[in-house]
């Protein structure tokens, strides 16, 4: 069982940034593939970002060059560096711990909206 808690959304101006928070708890965090996810009101869950235990790094067309996930396994958290910040990127933010390619654990969420 993984217990996961996002921090570090808020409210920012189009172009700033946010650094969003992940902390799991556990032994194992290490070995997982972590992800990031993002649902704006009304609409499905996406993909935003994932990295795996060893460190590679994937990310969706939408944030690639604008956003950095990265995880400091010593502390259990994963981070997202999200910069140049869109309207189009509010949403709720969440975390997940992933079990075979899926999703298993999911945080409660954190809030990011840029105004424009």
């Amino acid at each position: 069982q993984v217990q996961l808690v996002e921090s570090g959304g808020g409210l920012v101006q189009a172009g700033g940034s946010l650094r969003l928070s992940c902390v799991a708890s556990g032994r194992t965090f290490s070995s997982y593939t972590m992800g990031w996810f993002r649902q704006a009101p009304g609409k499905e869950r996406n993909y935003v970002s994932g990295i795996s235990s060893g460190g590679t790094t994937w990310y969706a067309d939408y944030v690639k060059g604008r956003f950095t996930i990265s995880r400091d396994n010593a502390k259990n958290t994963v981070y997202l560096q999200m910069n140049s910040l869109k309207p189009e990127d509010t949403a709720v933010y969440y975390c997940a711990a992933t079990v075979d390619g899926a999703a298993r654990y999911w945080g409660q969420g954190t809030q990011v909206t840029v105004s424009s």
